[in-house]
């Protein structure tokens, strides 16, 4: 496949793996970039920047292939600044930047070969993620897992909008989960995907609790709640007790002090980790009803790519008329 993500990446599926807090290590990230995606470490969920210097080495003792970092840098104020030393040490090919102001990021980034990329979930955003120096923008729909725009606004509507409102390569995100959303985004423009949820159930995903697997599994595109939007920070998290018990806490008001020890990120690690559905919560998309198995990255890289192909030649019968 040849998009310019693939060329602006030089990887050789326009397939982009989420950032996954407390899961995207070098065992996911290595298994993605090897199939032919881009794989992706979570910086800012690792203890320290040698932690990650570390990290990125076992990706490359694994996988000879671009992968990227990624710095969820909304909750974390300045402390990426001494991880991002440490990227720009290793030589790190790319860098995605989601839930917070990109600019300072990227301007550190300028005088490297480094590829930014920026999460974005509104046409504003985008636009300011081109201003500021980035290569390319994740756009997000609201059915898309984690932390989300306030908009509501879903990818089929999003990703057009954004395509139509910036000169720099857009993936699509959010509801993304096999070959038939691959060839959707790029049917709206897109020059590929990023997904997030689906790579949660993939055997390399070794961090995630069997409970956490077994929930994205079981559930439909119902099982999913959108937690902290009475703080102006929507997520969409896999229902579970725990985040049941968040929503009606929210419901009854609670403020931020109130909320703090219910979504936290020790709640998330005791779900993502231990399986504790009770008081833990995870987060995950609408695309959980699209999952139906646990297969390698390579499986599951492979069959999306021959599901959009039979896609795209159903698509041009019925176009031509045959």
């Amino acid at each position: 496949m040849k998009t310019r993500v693939t060329e602006l990446l030089q990887i050789r599926y326009p397939i982009v793996q989420g950032g996954l807090a407390y899961l995207a290590y070098a065992e996911l990230a290595a298994a993605v970039s090897q199939a032919g995606g881009l794989g992706q470490i979570t910086a800012m969920s690792l203890p320290s920047p040698e932690a990650l210097r570390e990290e990125i080495r076992r990706v490359r003792s694994m996988t000879d292939k671009p992968f990227g970092v990624n710095f969820a840098i909304g909750q974390h104020g300045r402390a990426y600044e001494h991880m991002l030393e440490v990227a720009i040490e290793e030589r790190v090919p790319v860098v995605s930047i989601t839930g917070g102001n990109p600019e300072p990021l990227i301007r550190r980034l300028e005088p490297y070969n480094v590829k930014k990329l920026v999460l974005v979930a509104s046409v504003r955003q985008a636009q300011k993620a081109e201003a500021a120096g980035a290569d390319a923008v994740m756009a997000v729909g609201q059915e898309g897992g984690g932390h989300l725009g306030r908009d509501d606004v879903g990818t089929m509507v999003l990703i057009p909008r954004v395509v139509d409102s910036v000169r720099i390569p857009v993936l699509a995100s959010g509801g993304i989960g096999d070959g038939r959303g691959l060839l959707a985004a790029l049917a709206l423009g897109a020059d590929g995907v990023e997904m997030g949820t689906r790579f949660i159930a993939t055997q390399e995903c070794v961090h995630a609790h069997q409970v956490y697997k077994e929930s994205l599994l079981r559930g439909t595109e119902s099982d999913t709640l959108v937690i902290k939007r009475s703080l102006g920070t929507p997520g969409r998290v896999v229902r579970t007790p725990g985040a049941e018990k968040i929503l009606e806490l929210e419901r009854a008001g609670a403020d931020y002090e109130r909320l703090k020890p219910y979504i936290s990120g020790k709640q998330n690690r005791r779900f993502v980790y231990e399986g504790d559905d009770q008081e833990g919560f995870g987060w995950a998309g609408q695309v959980i009803g699209l999952i139906h198995d646990v297969p390698t990255v390579r499986e599951l890289i492979e069959r999306m790519v021959a599901e959009a192909d039979g896609g795209s030649r159903r698509l041009q019968q019925m176009l031509s008329g045959r």
